[in-house]
């Protein structure tokens, strides 16, 4: 959420007003230091002195969207524009909380109105491009992102925002090879953006240009020996031995950097379905929704199970290993518990707790699977079940491998092995393509199992 400029505008303000905008500029720094607990206080002091204060309703509706509260967001940033109208950044953060909030057309409108009041407010235009794509305009979206690297051609994210772009939608080799080009060019320019040296290695790698994707962990292990994401990649490429499963730093890691933009990388990869896909699977055993059952949404990300599942539950949980992404379900909401904790020793910990366990795009980040099955076996009451999905690879063999991509794939007689050394049984696996990589189908398996014993949905239970 951009805050460029404290007071973007010479707002009028009579004597009084000398004192408030000292305390606005704590508030502002309060906020970019990301104190906000300080910043609300010292927001709400100067709008308890001046009501229509615009920089301090502009600002206090960023922060409160940034705390879950969106609706109270749009009504603050919205009186900000009343009293300045001409405010490209209140126009930009209040497309960004509709951008957010899964409004792409609000969002469009806004950023609109934000390039209307500066044509040259870069982060408006490149916002402009993402939900474009976001609404499956993908011609005018590769020309917002062509406008913006035509005005800033140093600008590292919009060279990564179209890499991604065209990744995405690549119809061909070409396209990913103008795709490694523009995140060769964004590390070039921010040598911060780890994200586009990822990027790099994995679109190198799809272009059979193995070593040269080999070499760019190894230049990034050598600069950051400790940092796990080059580690775990270089195996995913073939430079080492693949480790049993992903290592929890390399997964904290990842999803913490990946939190603030996961739900807009989702939205604009416009086949990803895992959590449409696994809570369909779910409706077909589970039988209409009665509220009554205990589910764990075991690896929850940012929260999009949530909604999808919440009229089966009576109390829903959600872990996951990263605290950004836990943050971010619980603005999103819908869930009674949030925790931050490995999977499987959560699963251990937490003995027949649940109904359901749930687990969507979650479980590709472990190749051997055994031990968090038995673990979810063990944190099911009888009958309960178990959902999720992986990767599917597609031979008549018991193995699973670790990809390039950093995930890793099972082959269906796997998963069915381990499923029954597990204890469960009644399994059900059938395949459908949950998500879109490099502009082709990723085939994944949807699982479902048992544990032996009375169905839960069959149980009425009286609330807690």
């Amino acid at each position: 959420m951009a805050m460029r400029n404290p007071m973007p505008y010479n707002v009028l303000l009579p004597r009084s007003a000398a004192g408030a905008a000292g305390v606005l500029q704590q508030a502002m720094r309060a906020h970019q230091a990301d104190d906000l607990d300080t910043a609300e206080r010292l927001y709400r002091q100067v709008l308890r002195q001046h009501a229509s204060h615009p920089d301090a309703l502009h600002y206090l509706g960023v922060l409160c969207h940034q705390r879950g509260r969106s609706a109270k967001a749009v009504e603050l940033i919205r009186g900000a524009l009343t009293l300045t109208p001409e405010h490209p950044d209140a126009h930009n953060n209040l497309g960004n909380v509709h951008k957010e909030c899964g409004r792409p057309a609000e969002a469009e409108a806004c950023y609109r109105r934000a390039l209307a009041c500066d044509p040259d407010h870069h982060n408006a235009l490149g916002n402009l491009a993402v939900v474009l794509e976001m609404q499956e305009r993908l011609d005018d979206a590769f020309t917002a992102y062509g406008t913006l690297l035509q005005r800033v051609p140093e600008d590292a994210r919009g060279h990564y925002l179209l890499g991604l772009f065209l990744r995405s939608h690549a119809q061909g080799m070409e396209h990913l090879e103008q795709a490694a080009g523009c995140f060769r060019r964004a590390f070039e320019l921010n040598e911060r953006n780890l994200r586009a040296l990822e990027a790099l290695g994995v679109t190198l790698y799809a272009l059979q240009r193995r070593d040269e994707a080999r070499q760019v962990y190894r230049d990034w292990l050598a600069r950051e020996p400790d940092n796990p994401v080059p580690r775990h990649m270089l195996a995913a490429c073939g430079g080492a031995q693949p480790p049993p499963r992903a290592d929890d730093d390399y997964v904290r890691e990842l999803f913490d950097g990946f939190a603030d933009s996961f739900d807009e990388q989702l939205l604009k990869n416009l086949d990803y379905r895992a959590p449409q896909v696994l809570a369909a699977a779910l409706d077909r055993v589970l039988g209409a929704p009665a509220g009554g059952l205990d589910m764990l949404d075991a690896g929850c990300g940012t929260g999009l199970c949530a909604p999808l599942v919440r009229p089966h539950v009576r109390q829903l949980t959600g872990v996951d290993l990263s605290g950004g992404m836990v943050e971010k379900a619980r603005l999103r909401g819908g869930y009674d518990v949030l925790e931050v904790a490995e999977l499987t020793g959560y699963l251990q910990a937490h003995r027949a707790a649940y109904d359901v366990v749930l687990s969507a795009d979650t479980l590709v980040y472990f190749g051997e699977l055994q031990d968090a099955l038995v673990a979810a076996h063990g944190s099911l009451r009888p009958g309960g079940w178990i959902a999720f999905t992986l990767e599917a690879m597609d031979e008549d063999a018991d193995r699973v491998e670790l990809t390039p991509s950093g995930r890793y794939r099972h082959t269906r007689r796997y998963v069915e092995r381990v499923l029954g050394a597990a204890g469960f049984d009644d399994l059900r696996i059938s395949t459908d393509a949950l998500r879109r990589e490099a502009g082709q189908p990723v085939a994944g398996w949807v699982v479902l199992a048992r544990r032996a014993g009375q169905s839960p949905a069959s149980v009425s239970k009286e609330p807690a």
